[in-house]
């Protein structure tokens, strides 16, 4: 019985032996076995960037629970969404910015709905610093300029996101050398009417229900007191 065992690990050695050189011997002539490749991910088009701080960064304003459905579901299906659908088209190489100005103008409905989405949630989640930033600089300069003072500008903003009737965006924007407030429904940014946005509130109820129920306007007012990071907001005017 030891004659019999001792023969079975001899051979169980071989054969790991065997196996591992084959791998040594693949690795040297430049391919790479299968089992070494099925872990890699297929490159996707338009990677999803990762949030710029921790979950519960945000909190109390945004709690976690509804960063990570709105961030980890959400954003996640519009970038997947949209990734499905470029691959290996006349999209594929374009950046995503581009990709929502055509899907507009060619109105692609599907496309440009989930494309954009990734894009304003991108655009939404790097302008939050946890705790806010001072209102100063060249951002409190051209508003204040623009609107009277924060207070004013703050006041007006809050009221035109009450104001959007279902799903959507309150935005400032650049509009020709002009600060304005614009809001717009669903998916529909201001890239798709030659502004350049500068700042956005997103009042889809999956943005805020969690955290404020039917209570938008005072989400869009503690969002605006306490996550922004004003350096961010100028550097998007330049």
């Amino acid at each position: 019985m030891h004659t019999q065992s001792a023969r079975l690990n001899r051979r169980r050695f071989l054969q790991t032996t065997a196996a591992a050189a084959a791998l040594v011997g693949a690795a040297m002539a430049g391919w790479t076995p299968l089992v070494m490749a099925q872990g890699q991910q297929k490159k996707e088009a338009f990677p999803m960037q990762p949030l710029p701080y921790p979950e519960n960064a945000l909190e109390p304003t945004i709690s976690a629970r509804t960063v990570s459905f709105h961030y980890g579901k959400h954003t996640k299906k519009y970038y997947d969404t949209t990734n499905e659908m470029v691959a290996g088209g006349k999209y594929a190489g374009m950046p995503l910015e581009e990709v929502v100005r055509a899907a507009h103008q060619e109105k692609n409905k599907k496309l440009f709905n989930n494309a954009a989405q990734a894009w304003n949630h991108t655009f939404y989640w790097n302008q939050f610093k946890p705790g806010g930033r001072e209102f100063s600089g060249r951002a409190a300069e051209a508003i204040k300029a623009s609107f009277g003072g924060y207070e004013e500008f703050r006041d007006k903003f809050v009221k035109e996101a009450e104001g959007q009737f279902g799903s959507g965006y309150a935005w400032l924007v650049d509009n020709k050398g002009k600060l304005e407030i614009v809001t717009t429904p669903n998916a529909v940014n201001p890239l798709v009417k030659q502004q350049k946005p500068v700042l956005t509130v997103d009042v889809w109820e999956h943005a805020y229900y969690l955290d404020y129920q039917n209570k938008r306007g005072e989400h869009v007012r503690t969002v605006l007191d306490k996550l922004i990071n004003w350096q961010v907001v100028a550097q998007n005017m330049a």
